[in-house]
């Protein structure tokens, strides 16, 4: 089934309605979000208008989040990394919340994420599969040993470990491989899904946004502020933020 892709005053009321009903009716639903799930929490995205790639830099963000970059610049990564991308004051927004409400009250069985905050965890979901990392995880590349985000904040320079060792995120750069079983745990979850929700991504960063080509069930819902390449795919599109609307839901 199409629906109409305009969703002002009845016509909206009407499609939540509809949104209403396909979550009712799902008992395996699968959350796919990127970074417009986090920026109702004040984390920055990358690709709008006020996103990091349009802010003024030395270097630009995607090249400053690379491994070769890491490697070679890394005092110069820690400079952005800190100022960028530990945001640990942050709070879960109503879109994190309301996704741990369905996975509590059975209906969700996996979020898969594309953000690297650990909101998701915050609000109380528990099976995440994090296809970037997270930066609430960070270790030693020369003996393993874990430090906090917290460490990292509060270091100057470059972060060393007791063994001397660099210490590194536990995210996923420019350059870098996803992580086998994450990839592994998130199409399971994807292919054995009744209803896949998409929100908060331009579907344009591969391979993770490939990994809806996976879906085999009955009901794709995409809610994104922007228009996508995947909206003719889908059965429900909103082009509207995505806590606002979810907290709509209810269970």
């Amino acid at each position: 089934m199409r629906l109409c892709k305009k969703y002002e005053g009845s016509d909206f009321v009407s499609t939540l309605e509809q949104l209403q009903r396909v979550i009712d009716n799902s008992k395996r639903i699968v959350f796919f979000g990127g970074a417009g799930v986090s920026t109702e929490s004040g984390i920055p995205d990358f690709r709008s208008v006020d996103g990091l790639y349009n802010q003024k830099y030395d270097y630009p963000p995607e090249q400053i989040l690379s491994h070769t970059f890491f490697m070679h610049n890394t005092e110069e990564f820690y400079r952005f990394y800190r100022d960028k991308m530990l945001c640990l004051d942050k709070k879960p927004n109503k879109a994190h919340l309301k996704l741990a409400e369905l996975e509590k009250s059975g209906k969700l069985t996996a979020v898969v994420t594309q953000n690297i905050d650990g909101l998701h965890q915050a609000a109380g979901s528990k099976k995440v599969y994090e296809l970037h990392g997270s930066v609430l995880r960070n270790y030693c590349m020369k003996c393993g040993k874990f430090y906090s985000a917290e460490h990292i904040k509060n270091s100057k320079g470059v972060p060393k470990c007791e063994c001397g060792g660099i210490i590194k995120p536990d995210v996923v750069l420019y350059e870098e491989g996803l992580d086998d079983s994450t990839v592994s745990g998130a199409l399971g979850a994807i292919q054995t899904a009744d209803t896949l929700i998409i929100a908060g991504t331009s579907l344009t960063v591969y391979p993770a946004a490939g990994f809806i080509s996976y879906f085999k069930g009955d009901n794709i819902v995409l809610i994104n502020r922007d228009e996508t390449p995947f909206d003719g795919k889908a059965n429900l599109v909103f082009h509207e933020k995505v806590g606002e609307l979810l907290d709509k839901i209810k269970l």
